[in-house]
């Protein structure tokens, strides 16, 4: 079974849903990635997802266009991300780690070379934006090989046929795009999510995680109720871009152990 799959097992059993917070590796620079993915499982990340730099984001809104740049700025590259994963690793074999991002990096680097290296450093699972399920077998494939779950994006336009597609390759969870738009958009529709996540359920057996526009804790324990997970970027990109490097991370601590107690109240 998958740190994923564990993970979510174990949640269920509690009755408990997963908080998934994002951060761009290599944001503010390369040094605090790993003491900050520390600090998030210290105060109740169930899974991380850790963003590849990007010069060309499609679905990232500003304020995470914005921390790949400053990233970019320190030449992160998917080798430095992947070794930031491995560094985690050392002290944290608990905890799983998403890598989100988009496939050029990798095509660069080849995915079977990829998915080992993924394999080797504790990578848990991969989310490609731009790569649909419709014309990446052999990507998936090289990831399914070596352990490494492939995640998908599903969107409010969301075919029931890509829905189907997405259930013969995905493992791990899938992620609910919760809006129209780019990450950081607002206007979240509850009563939509509420509607469309029993639809997803009778096609996908995985948990779902749900994210795109939830920037409090009061959003976020509303959103738990009706998923398996949730996910929350933009606003924890955007603590890091208003804090000093001093306090960055028990800014972003404090941010997330709100949001872990208010999700434990579902």
């Amino acid at each position: 079974m998958s740190r994923i799959q564990t993970t979510f097992e174990k949640l269920k059993q509690r009755g408990c849903k997963a908080l998934i917070p994002f951060v761009t590796a290599g944001d503010p620079n390369p040094q605090i990635t790993v003491s900050l993915m520390h600090a998030l499982a210290e105060v109740g990340a169930d899974i991380i997802e850790v963003g590849v730099p990007f010069s060309d984001p499609m679905a990232d809104g500003p304020t995470i266009q914005r921390s790949s740049e400053r990233a970019l700025k320190h030449g992160v590259t998917l080798h430095d991300v992947l070794d930031m994963v491995a560094e985690f690793r050392t002290k944290d074999e608990r905890t799983p780690v998403v890598l989100m991002g988009y496939g050029n990096p990798i095509e660069a680097m080849g995915w079977e070379r990829f998915a080992t290296r993924c394999a080797q450093t504790g990578v848990d699972g991969v989310l490609t934006v731009d790569f649909p399920p419709e014309e990446s077998h052999e990507a998936f494939g090289h990831l399914h090989r070596h352990g490494v779950d492939p995640i998908f994006l599903l969107a409010p336009t969301t075919s029931d046929a890509r829905i189907e597609q997405v259930a013969k390759l995905a493992r791990g969870y899938v992620y609910y795009v919760s809006l129209k738009g780019v990450t950081g958009a607002g206007h979240l529709d509850l009563s939509a999510i509420a509607q469309k996540i029993p639809h997803i359920r009778q096609h996908i057996g995985l948990p779902i995680g749900v994210g795109f526009g939830i920037r409090d804790a009061e959003t976020a324990l509303a959103v738990s109720k009706l998923c398996d997970g949730v996910v929350i970027g933009s606003r924890i990109v955007q603590e890091i871009e208003s804090s000093n490097e001093e306090s960055v991370i028990s800014n972003v601590a404090r941010l997330v152990k709100e949001l872990r107690l208010a999700i434990n109240y579902t």
